[in-house]
């Protein structure tokens, strides 16, 4: 029986120019999965929500029509008012024009009709006017 004995001789230089190409490799290919991964994020955040336009829906009060309009670009909701409110209405509902500009301050700031707080003052006429708004804004999604 003859055990032979190999001896492997490795130069130091070839084992840290290995170690660093192999690191090398592993940050190249992290850094393409992360540069080309898809970002969903930025593609909801790009995506136009509406129709740029105005759009008007009608409430009735009594035997009065209040045509409520809504203006929006093609992501924002730039404006909520009543375009045909006079005084006879404002003096018969004096709350009207306050709770539309109470509701309208809510949706400039959250963009969207989702956790409204109404009034506890008058929260059935917040909700009419709500309703109207989001009439108005499927409008503007359905002219696509």
């Amino acid at each position: 029986m003859s055990s032979r004995t190999k001896i492997v001789v490795l130069h130091m230089k070839e084992i840290v120019y290995t170690a660093v190409f192999a690191v090398l490799a592993i940050v190249l290919v992290a850094l393409l999965i992360f540069m080309f991964r898809p970002r969903h994020e930025e593609a909801s955040a790009d995506v136009e929500k509406y129709i740029p336009g105005i759009y008007t829906s009608t409430v009735t009060l009594n035997n009065t029509a209040l045509e409520v309009e809504v203006t929006v670009d093609e992501s924002h909701i730039n404006s909520i008012r009543f375009s045909n409110l006079d005084e006879a209405v404002t003096t018969m509902y004096p709350l009207i024009q306050p709770t539309i500009e109470d509701i309208a301050e809510q949706v400039y700031d959250n963009q969207s009709l989702e956790n409204l707080e109404y009034s506890s003052d008058h929260p059935y006429t917040s909700q009419i006017i709500a309703e109207a708004i989001d009439e108005a804004l499927e409008k503007a999604i359905a002219a696509k």
